[in-house]
Parts: structure tokens; sequence; C-alpha cells
């Protein structure tokens, strides 16, 4: 199986950061072994002084080259991956997207209803790419500016509403289509380092989300074998 994640800053990660991708790729290790293959055209975290994905000072440096790939970029949403998708999945032979996406559009580009429009873009470009492409989206995850900004919480509220009713709109057996869960104990203050991008613990709250939606509707891998202990 080729995995592939897609995402926002909280998915690329920055330098010093371990990234849920990690943590993704140690569970991945535990309940695949020689069965799966991380794919993607990207490797970098984002560098704050040259404001690029120009860095390789992962937390761990043992994290293998091949299991850093990915489709992540800081500032990218929806709006940008949709473009860019389906050549991806091309090119790579991407079958199981993991997707954390929605908030930087929200925040800066489009709003809820345009969003889902390319959610739906999205999805239609990966379906051509491999017509059996599996799909795990996570929904907008809780950040310091919802808590403030209430006409963008507002947004981010509507947003998680229509994203459920598209997953399930768009779900078929050829090609499926999960939502996967936000963790009922993700809490800003100690899952985040800054209100937004996950901290270790949080890392491993949102790859144990995946990893449960992916086992609990396909019966792929077992339950998330990271804990969430922040390490």
């Amino acid at each position: 199986m080729r995995f592939m994640f897609v995402g926002d800053s909280c998915t690329i990660g920055q330098a010093g950061d371990h990234t849920w991708r990690y943590r993704m790729w140690q569970h991945l290790e535990a309940v695949l072994p020689g069965r799966y293959e991380i794919v993607g055209p990207r490797t970098g975290l984002y560098d704050s002084a040259a404001d690029a994905p120009l860095s390789h000072a992962y937390a761990d440096p043992a994290f293998p080259a091949s299991a850093r790939r990915h489709l992540a970029g800081w500032g990218e949403g929806w709006l940008h991956m949709a473009p860019l998708i389906g050549e991806t999945v091309t090119a790579t032979g991407a079958d199981v997207l993991l997707v954390s996406l929605g908030l930087i559009d929200l925040g800066f580009y489009t709003n809820s209803d345009q969003t889902t429009e390319n959610v739906r873009a999205f999805v239609d470009a990966a379906r051509v790419a491999n017509p059996h492409v599996r799909s795990v989206v996570m929904p907008v995850i809780p950040n310091i500016r919802a808590t403030y900004d209430a006409p963008f919480a507002a947004e981010c509220a509507r947003f998680n509403e229509l994203l459920a009713k598209t997953v399930a709109d768009l779900d078929t057996a050829a090609s499926p289509l999960l939502l996967a869960t936000v963790p009922e104990t993700y809490e800003l203050g100690t899952d985040t380092y800054d209100g937004t991008h996950p901290g270790p613990s949080g890392e491993h709250k949102l790859a144990a989300s995946f990893a449960s939606a992916m086992h609990q509707a396909w019966g792929l891998g077992s339950p998330y074998s990271g804990g969430v202990a922040a390490r």
C-alpha cells in the first residue's frame, strides 16, 4: 500500500518537529512492516528563517528519508492541493491519502462553501488518477484563532458540517472516503506549541485518529500503537 500525507503547516511541520507523519510512520512500521510505502514529491520541513520548506532537521534524525515523503505545505490548503493531487497520485502511485486541510483555506482564502467545492475537486481529481484511491480526511482541528474570532469559528464549524456531508455523499465502495474524528481530548494548551500547530502529544493524537479510522472502517492495521504521551 502506498500512503501519502496531504496537508498544511500542521502536516509539513517546521524545523525541529517530529510531525504527526513521523508518529504515523512508527505506527505503520509496527502494524504493516514491509507491506506499505510512504510516497510524495516533497520531504522537507518548513524553515521559518528562509520562509521556505528547506529544512530536513527532523527531531529524530533516524526518521528514514523514504518515510519523510509527503504532499504538504506551510500556508497551503484545499485550494492549493486540488490542482496538484491528480498529477501527484499518478506520479507516485498513491492509493491511500491521509488528508488534513482546511484551516488555511478558511483563514485566508475561501469561505466554507468555496472550500467544500475544492474538497470535491480534490476527490474528483484523485479518482481520475486512481479510481480505487482511498482517502481519510481530517476536519479542521481546534486552533487558537477560533477562540477569539467568532466569524472564523463559525466558518470552521460550518465547514466541518459540510465536510461530513460531502464525505458521506462522495464515499463509494470502489473509492472509499472516510472522515477522521478530531480527538475529543485535543487541548490547545497541551497538544499544540502555539495554539495551532501540534506538539508531541498532539502529533500522537492526530496519528491515532487516522489509524483508528482506517482500522475501524477497513480493518487495516490495528488500533494506534504509539500512545498519546509526549516523547
